[in-house]
């Protein structure tokens, strides 16, 4: 099938057999393997697809599996009786075993035949509500990438491909189904699909399918903010976050997902783009290491170019510094939450990380004692050692603090000023201590 091909092109399948590909069934979930197993005995075509076809042809380990199905969504409530039916957008069945769900929708037609059943609602060229059922090849056409378009049967474990997603997959390349002007309006977080995907995938974005981004990237702001939260989450926060930013910013994409970032990044600071790129690329570690990560030290990686230099501007002009920083995180956060709705509970770490990093400059001991108390002093400090490039002196900071908290309570207390001095290199706890030995007073001479 042509890239360029609109959405009423007929589809060419191509069917291949078990021993053409390379998926196996002990590398699908075995709740996936029920719900498709027993949906295809109830007389119900029943396909694994999307993204987790994809994967298993690539050699990889999906995290989710989906199914396509002729059943409706009430007709798969009646097979299983730990199904839930979801979604006023798009109407799906969600089968739950234990702590993973199988997400099953039916076929999706185009709504073009008489009788289709369901309903379609489209508000200016974008799709608000999607429930017409359908054919699995008007299905197929009804998907964004060519990659996403395969289908594996389990009722003989062959792999159905309408659109030419195998040939891309060999390609290592992302195109879009359709044309993408109308594809793009239906959905615009397609376009940030198109770059998280590519990103993932390491594969090229067709010409024809990234055409659009600049003309169309302004639609995202027209996307609801949760869903774009769950979108950056996908991005970032699944051990490819740094190609995925980078791939951002080629593609044109950042400034209308965190145009906070995007104008800072566009002064020209280098040592921004240090921090900005070595924590998504720390982030990444802790993910491929299982360790775990949070959305809210990301967001105040990627927010904090635009928040100091706030900061520094109103305090430069005379206000008190921590009001200044309170007015800089309230201005950012308020900007980005109306694009990106990022819940209260990791915006309040946020500002919290943002106004400890002044008071790491404070090294009197009550301050200095305080502060490692912190319930964020360990996302604080982390944060200031990614700040290493802003100057040798945050370096030095960074290394003092460090030192610091390897030390006992008390002789890192003795080692510090009471008051004054915010020289970290006038109070650095070298050591232990030596406690100075009292002098004996002069016994006084008895009179002559």
């Amino acid at each position: 099938m042509n890239p360029e091909a609109r959405n009423d092109a007929r589809p060419a399948l191509r069917i291949i057999p078990r021993e053409q590909h390379t998926i196996s069934r002990k590398n699908i979930s075995k709740a996936a393997l029920r719900v498709l197993y027993r949906l295809n005995e109830a007389g119900y075509d029943a396909f694994l697809v999307g993204g987790a076809v994809r994967d298993l042809l690539l050699g990889g380990r999906p995290k989710d599996f989906d199914v396509a199905t002729s059943a409706t969504p009430d007709e798969v409530k009646k097979l299983f009786r730990n199904c839930r039916l979801i979604g006023r957008r798009f109407r799906l069945a969600h089968v739950v075993f234990g702590p993973e769900i199988i997400e099953v929708a039916t076929f999706r037609g185009t709504g073009e035949e008489e009788g289709a059943e369901g309903e379609r609602h489209i508000v200016d060229g974008r799709i608000v509500r999607d429930n017409v059922w359908g054919t699995i090849e008007e299905d197929a056409l009804r998907r964004d990438f060519r990659v996403n378009a395969m289908y594996y049967d389990i009722s003989d474990f062959s792999v159905r491909d309408y659109v030419g997603g195998m040939q891309d997959l060999q390609d290592r390349v992302l195109r879009l189904i359709g044309d993408p002007d109308t594809r793009y309006r239906e959905d615009p977080v397609r376009m940030l699909r198109a770059a998280r995907l590519a990103a993932k995938l390491g594969f090229s974005i067709d010409a024809h399918a990234a055409a659009p981004f600049e003309e169309l990237g302004p639609l995202l702001a027209e996307a609801a903010p949760a869903r774009l939260f769950d979108e950056s989450l996908k991005m970032f926060l699944a051990g490819h976050g740094l190609k995925s930013f980078r791939m951002l910013e080629q593609c044109g994409l950042l400034k209308f997902l965190f145009p906070a970032t995007a104008r800072a990044l566009k002064r020209g600071d280098e040592a921004l783009r240090a921090l900005v790129e070595q924590g998504l690329a720390n982030t990444d570690a802790r993910v491929v290491e299982g360790k775990s990560v949070t959305p809210a030290f990301l967001f105040a990686v990627l927010l904090w170019g635009e928040v100091r230099d706030l900061a520094q501007q109103q305090i430069a002009r005379g206000k008190d510094a921590t009001e200044a920083w309170a007015r800089a995180a309230l201005q950012v956060v308020g900007e980005q939450c109306q694009r990106v709705a990022i819940p209260r509970r990791f915006t309040f770490t946020m500002e919290e990380i943002w106004s400890l990093q002044p008071r790491f400059e404070q090294v009197q001991r009550k301050k200095v004692l305080r502060l490692l108390a912190h319930p964020r002093f360990r996302a604080a400090f982390d944060f200031l050692l990614l700040r290493a490039h802003e100057s040798p002196a945050i370096r030095e900071l960074g290394l003092w603090w460090e030192h610091a908290q390897q030390l006992p309570h008390e002789t890192l207390a003795a080692a510090l000023p009471a008051h004054g001095g915010n020289e970290p290199e006038a109070a650095a706890p070298a050591g232990p201590t030596r406690k100075r030995r009292r002098r004996k007073p002069a016994a006084k001479s008895k009179p002559a």
